[in-house]
């Protein structure tokens, strides 16, 4: 008998290494940033270039924590509730079926420590192991639901993740642009 709970863990540790591999890249890319202003010659006097580093690396793994939390809470809420609207079983074999894609995570979470010097590598390898794991998921719950129902799942994440990722860009080029628009020497 196999058990349940096998893959239970996997989540935590991939959004472990994702964090830490976008922390690094982070911290990699705010060091030259900190020496070109001026502030991170002041920063060594109090802090030795290791607690430096250190500290940087824990609160931009932190922030990429709490990010990717977030995704995957927001993204399991929206799968499962397609699942109410659309799939007929009652048991919950077709969540427990498709748990094995976390491994897919995972392993592209290990990958992710290729691309650590460039945000391209590192977001390119975060949406392939996303669109593998859909891929995944729709094959496996292809077995317990009706053509209509992966029809209508499809949509609603399709649709949901649109609307949220363009909502999202629409505010952050809204703020940029109301930044830029305030500053002096843009008059």
């Amino acid at each position: 008998m196999k058990n349940p709970y096998l893959y239970g863990y996997l989540p935590l540790f991939t959004i472990i290494l994702f964090s830490l591999s976008f922390g690094i890249f982070a911290v990699n890319q705010l060091l030259p940033f900190l020496t070109s202003i001026g502030v991170y010659a002041g920063m060594k006097e109090f802090l030795s270039e290791i607690e430096m580093r250190l500290f940087l690396l824990i609160i931009f793994s932190l922030c990429f924590f709490m990010l990717f939390s977030a995704l995957k809470l927001i993204g399991q809420t929206i799968h499962e509730v397609g699942m109410l609207f659309f799939s007929k079983d009652r048991a919950g074999e077709t969540m427990s079926a498709a748990r094995g894609g976390y491994v897919i995570f995972f392993f592209g979470s290990l990958l992710s420590f290729i691309g650590i010097q460039s945000v391209t590598i590192l977001v390119a390898i975060f949406g392939i192991a996303v669109l593998t794991y859909f891929i995944y998921t729709v094959y496996k719950m292809s077995h317990y639901m009706t053509l209509f129902g992966m029809l209508g799942l499809i949509v609603i994440e399709i649709l949901f993740w649109s609307v949220f990722i363009t909502l999202i860009l629409y505010i952050l080029l809204k703020l940029y642009n109301g930044i830029l628009a305030s500053l002096p020497f843009a008059n």
